[in-house]
């Protein structure tokens, strides 16, 4: 069991305390639900997430509430000393849902394909629960906005001062995951998602009438063989004990079938799980692309965008996080790590941090950011209880 918490009032054991929040906590899913479903109608896109945030403010027990990036918040849950910081996502995806649900998305082009809606449900039922315990520990919920698009809503708040003035000493996120299990946690120690970087080649040529194809610099040759050649970066110049993607996602070039362009581009992701099989990927990456592009007598300029940085969980939390779990009713599964990204990895660089990946039963096939994607209400109270799981582990060190 858990030892006495920060903040604990005088003669309230750990034992105690955890029983009346897991209690409390409880009796807040059937509310939890509902707001879930009114998120799910209403989903804003990243960058205007106003309406959301408003929405979640409203339903969150009183206290300071202070703006943070853009269109985010920072509510702090109980009084004053260290405390615990939870992040729910606010925004939503550019999807048009074929889900059927009587509380589908009203807004043609815009779904929680993510699951947002649920861990924003879960971390307000948490922060009640907090919130009509006495005793328990200091919470910061984090209302986070663009995750899912540059720039990065948490890197804004990792960058910001309003972290330590509340004095966060952990972070703490959960996310559906629906190639796990329903009532499956994972609460991995160390890596657990890749660095995520994109990247833009152009390559320049001489274009011509493409009857004469002597008298051109054929950009859409070189660029077809940079692709190519770009393939062997992973399979041959990264040590195979080490993890890497490097994927090519659009091509564009010409406008006409008999015209040869002067430029044709390409552009795609690289997924790197250490910092320096990152570097070194990048250098291999402008390399090739200007090499194969000189041999074929045209000039390739390559832009590199670094995205989110590797997201490393705290061995510590992760461990005593496991074990709450199992208090709580969830199941540790198989540590899990994937090569898909969160920003959230800027707030665990930042601070001790907890990534949990949640089991979902999202529908047949279902997968995040597809247009099916609908985890079931149960996700509600798993989430929730992640949640509680990490804000307790997090609540022991304070």
């Amino acid at each position: 069991m858990i030892k006495p918490l920060s903040g604990s009032v005088p003669g309230t054991d750990s034992a105690t305390l955890f029983a009346r929040l897991r209690q409390a906590l409880e009796r807040e899913i059937p509310a939890a639900v509902a707001l879930r479903h009114r998120l799910h109608a209403v989903p804003d896109l990243a960058g205007l997430e106003g309406p959301t945030r408003d929405l979640v403010l409203a339903e969150l027990p009183g206290g300071m509430v202070d703006a943070v990036a853009g269109t985010g918040a920072l509510v702090r849950v109980g009084g004053p000393g260290p405390a615990v910081g939870v992040r729910g996502e606010l925004d939503a995806l550019a999807v048009t849902e074929q889900t059927g649900a009587s509380w589908a998305s009203t807004r043609t082009g815009r779904m929680h394909a993510c699951g947002h809606d649920v861990h924003l449900a879960a971390l307000v039922a948490l922060c009640r629960a907090v919130d009509s315990t006495p005793g328990a520990a200091p919470l910061v919920a984090m209302l986070q906005p663009r995750e899912e698009t540059y720039p990065s809503g948490a890197r804004d708040i990792a960058e910001s001062p309003l972290l330590r003035s509340h004095q966060v000493t952990s972070i703490i996120g959960a996310h559906v995951q629906p190639t796990l299990a329903r009532g499956q946690v994972a609460a991995t120690p160390g890596t657990v998602n890749a660095a995520a970087d994109e990247f833009h080649i152009l390559v320049r040529g001489r274009g011509g009438h493409a009857a004469y194809p002597h008298l051109t610099s054929d950009p859409v040759l070189a660029l077809a063989h940079v692709v190519v050649a770009l393939q062997r970066v992973v399979s041959r110049d990264v040590d195979p004990t080490s993890s890497a993607v490097l994927g090519v996602s659009t091509l564009a070039a010409g406008s006409a079938a008999n015209v040869i362009p002067d430029e044709a581009s390409a552009s795609g992701t690289v997924r790197t799980m250490r910092e320096e099989i990152r570097e070194q990927v990048h250098s291999r990456l402008v390399e090739v692309a200007e090499l194969v592009a000189r041999a074929h007598d045209c000039h390739a300029t390559v832009k590199i965008t670094c995205g989110e940085p590797v997201l490393d969980n705290d061995p510590a939390l992760a461990t005593r996080a496991g074990a709450l779990l199992s208090e709580l009713g969830l199941t540790v599964s198989r540590p899990l790590m994937s090569f898909g990204a969160d920003d959230f990895s800027y707030l665990a660089a930042a601070l001790p941090g907890l990534m949990m990946f949640v089991g979902v039963d999202g529908g047949p096939g279902a997968q995040l950011h597809g247009s099916g994607f609908l985890p079931t209400d149960e996700a509600v109270r798993d989430v929730s209880m992640a949640m509680l799981a990490g804000y307790l582990a997090a609540a022991q060190s304070g």
